[in-house]
Order: structure tokens, then sequence, then C-alpha cells
């Protein structure tokens, strides 16, 4: 079995069974949902005893359940850009909004990024009498460049110099 047809396996489970993703995360636990629902939609892996939860929950047989415990292969499947118009959008706020995000942190912590791998995610819903809005706080550490090579009094990593 190729980990797009496990994928598929789960969703069908999931329509058959009426399930919502929260109940789904709730039933297996233990990380965060947007942790969860990339696991199961092949983006991400499940440790070892949140793939037994999830084999338990969906009836899955032991080769499947160790095939969520394997590193996946990321972003496969996702063309550039994205045709699905709520990715496109994610992907239009990057293409507008990232030379400013970049200049903006990169003035208040220096030289770097934010991780995408020590990372926090969550959205809720805002009600707004002109529609409801989705409101998404994403955190992640700052990790600075290295300047390899550096020599004696000069920084060794991209921190924000002090005056």
């Amino acid at each position: 079995m190729r980990r797009e047809q496990l994928t598929e396996k789960i969703l069908d489970i999931k329509r058959e069974k009426g399930w919502t993703w929260k109940h789904i995360c709730d039933e297996i636990g233990g990380m965060a949902p947007t942790l969860i629902v990339g696991a199961l939609l092949g983006q991400m892996k499940l440790v070892k005893p949140l793939a037994k939860n999830a084999a338990t929950l969906f009836g899955l047989s032991a080769a499947e359940q160790a095939m969520l415990n394997e590193v996946p292969y990321r972003g496969a499947g996702t063309p550039m850009p994205p045709t699905d118009p709520l990715l496109y959008r994610f992907y239009e706020m990057v293409m507008v909004n990232g030379p400013a995000w970049k200049a903006l942190i990169e003035e208040e912590f220096g030289d770097g990024i934010m991780s995408a791998i020590d990372f926090d995610f969550n959205f809720e819903r805002e009600p707004n009498a002109k529609g409801d809005r989705v409101k998404i706080t994403m955190s992640g550490k700052f990790l600075p460049y290295k300047y390899y090579g550096n020599e004696q009094g000069v920084q060794e990593y991209g921190f924000k110099e002090k005056d």
C-alpha cells in the first residue's frame, strides 16, 4: 500500500462514520489537531502511541499503523501555485505580505528565519457582524543564521545586534 492509499482509506472511514476532525483528534489525543490531521492526510507522522490510537480508531492493520509512524514526503500532491482557493489564499498572503513580514521579523530579531518545525499553529472562529472571520495565530522559534568562520570579536549568530 502507498501512503496516498492509506489517506484515502482513512478519509473513506471518516465519511462512512460521519466523524468530524475534532472527534478524531479527541480520540487520538496527544498532539495539536493540525499535527494529527496533517498526519492522517499524509503530511506528518504520528509517534508510535498515537499511531496505535489512530489504528485502533480506524481499524487499521499493523502495516498501516507502522506507515502512520513513518516520516512522510511532505508537500507531495500540492501543485505550486496551489489551485485550491483556500490554499491559494495562504500562498497569496505570503507572496504579497511575505517581504514585509521578513523585513519586520529581521528588524526585531536579526538575521535568521522563523522555524516551521519548532512551530505552533492555532485558528479560531471570530464572530463578526459582516461575516465570521478566521483568526490564525502562528508561533515559530527564531533561528538565527550562524556566521561560519567568524573571527574574534565578530558575533557567531545573526541575533539582532546591540548598539
